[in-house]
């Protein structure tokens, strides 16, 4: 026939094999209405009621009229179907042949009629056509309706057909199915009679009387009633051995042939996304070894007769493995016309073990229709015979929720025509390395994906209605499909709960929001089935890790907070990545899912609490040193701390020299903040304020501005718990000089004062004059250059007292500074280079270029235009290789200045350009708008350009 159209699955019209898009889901709905209703008029009130019910559209008949008139437009002459309006309605004319509703019922009526081996064909053809759930993916009331209907259809065509089979002799070939059905409705008396008679005749009369047995106990203790009389006469025909109960072996037995299993499970009727998974399976299912893969016009034959292809499908408890199988599996079942075989094999089942491996096979051997007396006793004789039975066949067999490879691998089939699919939440090592598995890890679904999913199941309309709820909700689900599916079926259950109700519960509960009573669809119960199958020493390192101070974790630092060596914590992080409960990215760092780590630090907290705060306490040391170390290799002149040795366990890292230092600490910053947060936590105010000392160099020269204020804040908090008056002195003057940066002028100039009085109650010339350099710089800050140079000159007159020379050398370049803003260049000129020189005497590159970046300043404001660039040209080169990014935009924009003047408006521009990218890194948003400013004008007006650049 021309055209199928098809409503037993998803909703669907082909015409010689090409799928017709008929739109989107409410189109379907419209579509899925006529076909049911094929050749019969449906009125405009019925459409109405059946597509939208009470909740009609604006303006409800003219879009009922137009999804019509879209669905006429997709249908050709061709297609031999057409949308016709009449009598107040429309109707679909189409061959009842053409719809697989309308087929099924015709071949199951004709079945009733026909000779048994007749009727066996016609029912295996009927219940064949089925594909899944009835309009999968559309919901409707009346729709719900008609497919609980068909269900019941679909039942009783597949029991017709059971019962036809048994008087054919075909009993060893139904027994797998008669084994589902007898497990899905333990009480249905009818199963149970067919169950009972296909294994009596297979030779299995005592577990037929057993069958009965026990089906008799739950009938009394659940309904309180005795089987019924056909059962009761069954029962007592078996036990009697009646022959008449043995169909005839010849006449009207049918050939015996072999069965085609079709296990496979509906498919997910929400299954989202996946795009590039499925495209990799595809890629795996038609690449043989030492071919190239088949082009495209390759018939279905040769792409299923690849070699065996395992895609050992990984990911967390919840990622959708078994999704992602099951939608690529329905997808290519042309492919596959030996059958289906699929077993769970309940890796991580929360009220079993694992199911052994000799099980598995053995009922793979009834559903391949082994005879019963004849199959082995030897489990490994039995594993010979399953995979001769598939040997040549082109099947797929899903292996579902594998515990680990040597489970799996028993069920690999023999030959190389069959395609196996594995889902297990571990990396299935050893099936990837003896038997080149194709490995595929599923990972969460993108942000775009999420929002498809739930705008699948709850509409784009309420989606629409509330885009910041469901934006929330994606955000904090962070695509995990399990996360998504529950907070989804909840919503669509409580149609009139708004969804940012859904979203509050889940941002303040966290995992725990996602507990179900269906342990299935429980986010905690099924990442607890991953947790119980870890070891002891596992199970404490990952509740450990849940509590990691940080987004992410490199190797030194999980040891450190595990007290556990380098190599048995690169042991156990692996193993935690196998179980899919913790990602290494390819910089070698580890992190989890939120919401796995939430359930990490729930399990954390069943620990002893000295455990974690030890474990806690190591990392916090780990960072501590390891960062005072990179602040000496950053500014060696820089005075050290004196720490107290690291707590027994943790591992600081050795860093080589300022390069790998600088490497470090930006890797490293979110962890460092977080390190901090977690010792103000504890109260641990002595690393408190030892954080913020060893990220001072680093903030300062990176130019991160606000991180500088936030961790001083921290630590001028925490010294005033210290005995150490220096230490309170030099929290509050760089917390005051952090506020002066940003703008902050009084909160700047109370810190500021609080340092120098600590430091001149306590006689602390060095603090003194630290405290007056940085009041000058934030007097600066506020316009003020005559305030700003009393308080250069004071620090310069106390650094004189001082014998650091250094030192002495930025006061000196401080009051060379401030002079020249005044207007004094030539005064400025003779400070700033004798601190140039004393800098060079005493090998402090970084001082050098403060020294030349001021010189440059004051040859540019003397009008000496040439004489300045080389002068900002050293200071550039010196701070680029210390990598002084905050003071490279500095001496960039003051750079640009003299090119400017010159008419050199290109070096000008490139100038301005490189500075403004770096202050918009830097946060630094006035400076930012001050250079697009002065690179404006120079397009337009550069005569009107401004004389100066940035505040020092």
């Amino acid at each position: 026939m021309a055209s199928e159209l098809r409503v037993l699955g998803p909703v669907e019209l082909q015409v010689d094999g090409r799928l017709v898009e008929v739109g989107h889901a409410r189109q379907r709905c419209v579509l899925a209405v006529l076909l049911v209703e094929a050749n019969r008029v449906v009125t405009m009130e019925q459409l109405l009621d059946r597509v939208w019910a009470d909740r009609l559209p604006h303006k409800a008949r003219p879009v009922a009229s137009n999804y019509v008139s879209r669905l006429r437009r997709v249908l050709t002459p061709a297609d031999d179907v057409a949308v016709v309006r009449r009598g107040g309605g429309y109707v679909l004319e189409v061959d009842p042949e053409a719809v697989d509703l309308h087929r099924f019922r015709r071949l199951v009526e004709q079945a009733r009629g026909s000779e048994d081996p007749q009727a066996l064909a016609l029912l295996e053809e009927a219940v064949g056509l089925w594909r899944g759930e009835p309009f999968a993916g559309l919901e409707t009331p009346w729709l719900a309706a008609v497919r609980t209907n068909l269900e019941r259809e679909r039942v009783a065509a597949r029991l017709d057909r059971v019962d036809v089979a048994l008087r054919c002799g075909r009993h060893t070939e139904v027994l797998p199915e008669l084994f589902a059905l007898a497990d899905q409705d333990d009480l249905d008396e009818r199963v149970a009679a067919q169950f009972m008679l296909a294994l009596h005749n297979a030779g299995r009369t005592a577990d037929a009387l057993v069958h009965y047995r026990r089906l008799r106990a739950r009938l009394i203790e659940q309904l309180g009633t005795e089987p019924g009389t056909a059962l009761q006469d069954l029962h007592q025909r078996i036990l009697d051995t009646d022959p008449a109960l043995t169909p005839p072996t010849s006449g009207t037995a049918a050939k015996p042939q072999d069965p085609v299993p079709q296990q496979l499970p509906a498919p997910p009727r929400w299954f989202t996304g996946r795009g590039t998974e499925l495209a990799r399976l595809d890629q795996a299912l038609a690449t043989q070894p030492g071919q190239d893969p088949p082009s495209s016009d390759t018939g279905s034959e040769a792409q299923a007769a690849a070699t065996v292809v395992i895609s050992a499908i990984g990911g967390a408890g919840g990622i959708g493995k078994t999704w992602l199988a099951l939608t690529w599996s329905h997808r290519h079942l042309d492919r596959f016309p030996d059958g289906q075989l699929f077993v769970d094999l309940r890796g991580f089942s929360p009220d079993s073990e694992p199911m052994p491996p000799t099980t598995a096979v053995r009922g793979f051997l009834h559903a391949l229709g082994a005879d019963p007396g004849r199959i082995p006793v030897d489990p490994q004789a039995q594993a010979a015979l399953y995979r001769s039975l598939v040997t040549h066949k082109r099947m797929l067999i899903v292996l579902d929720n594998a515990a680990d490879a040597a489970q799996a691998a028993p069920l690999l089939p023999g030959g190389d025509s069959c395609t196996v699919l594995v889902t297990s939440r571990k990396t299935l090592t050893g099936l990837i390395t003896r038997h080149g598995a194709h490995h595929l890890t599923l990972d969460t679904l993108g942000d775009d994906a999420a929002r498809a999913l739930l705008t699948r199941r709850l509409g784009a309309a309420r989606v629409a209605a509330e885009p910041d709820a469901v934006a929330e909700l994606v955000g904090l689900c962070g695509g995990f499909p399990l996360a998504l599916g529950i907070i989804a079926g909840r919503a669509y259950a409580h149609p009139d709960v708004p969804l940012a109700e859904f979203a509050a519960d889940l941002r303040g509960l966290g995992v725990d929001a996602l507990e179900d009573d269906d342990p299935a669809t429980s986010l905690p119960t099924v990442l607890s089935w991953s947790f119980r199958a870890l070891t002891t020493q596992q199970q404490i390192a990952f509740g450990l890790l849940g509590m990691v101070p940080g987004p992410d974790v490199s190797l030194p630092a999980a040891a450190s907070l595990t007290g556990l060596s380098l190599p048995r914590t690169t042991r156990v992080l692996r193993d935690l990545q196998e179980a899919s409960l913790l990602n290494r990215d390819t910089h070698g760092r580890y992190s989890m899912h939120d919401l796995i780590r939430h359930y990490a630090t729930d399990t954390a907290h069943r620990l002893p609490q000295d455990v974690r705060e030890s474990a806690l306490r190591r990392a916090v040391d780990f960072y501590l040193h390891t960062a005072h170390t990179g602040d000496h290799l950053l500014d060696p002149r820089r005075h050290p701390l004196s720490l107290d040795s690291p707590a027994l366990g943790s591992h600081p890292r050795p860093l080589p020299d300022p390069s790998a230092a600088l490497a470090w600490f930006d890797t490293e910053h979110p962890c460092l903040l977080a390190a901090q947060h977690t010792a103000t936590t504890h109260r641990w105010h002595q690393a408190v304020w030892q954080l913020a000392w060893t990220l001072n160099t680093f903030h300062t020269r990176q130019g991160h501005c606000h991180d500088h204020l936030t961790v001083w804040k921290a630590a001028q908090a925490a010294a005033d718990h210290l005995p150490d008056p220096a230490a309170r002195a030099m929290a509050h003057r760089l917390l005051g000089d952090a506020y002066a940066f940003l703008g902050q002028h009084d909160e700047a100039i109370e810190h500021l004062h609080q340092s120098l009085a600590l430091a001149e109650q306590h006689h602390d010339h060095t603090n003194q004059a630290l405290a007056h350099r940085t009041l000058a710089r934030a007097w600066e800050r506020q316009g003020d250059d005559r305030r700003a140079l009393e308080h250069a000159t004071h620090a310069l007159d106390i650094s004189r007292t001082l014998d650091d020379p250094v030192s002495e050398a930025r006061m000196l370049n401080n009051v060379g500074w401030f002079t020249a803003r005044l207007g004094d260049s030539d005064q400025a000129r003779d400070h700033c280079r004798a601190a140039l020189a004393l800098f060079h005497r005493h090998d402090d590159p970084i001082g050098e270029a403060a020294a030349y970046d001021s010189l440059g300043y004051i040859e540019h404001h003397a009008g000496h235009h040439e004489q300045a660039i080389p002068h900002y040209q050293h200071a550039l080169t010196l701070y680029r290789d210390h990598n002084d990014t905050f003071e490279v935009a500095n001496s960039l924009d003051g750079l640009g200045h003299p090119h400017a003047a010159l008419g050199q408006h290109d070096q000008a521009r490139a100038m301005w350009r490189e500075a403004l990218e770096l202050y918009r890194d830097q946060g630094r948003t006035d400076d930012a708008a001050r250079i697009q400013r002065q690179l404006d004008a120079l397009a337009t007006h550069p005569q009107s350009l401004p004389t100066s650049g940035v505040d020092r």
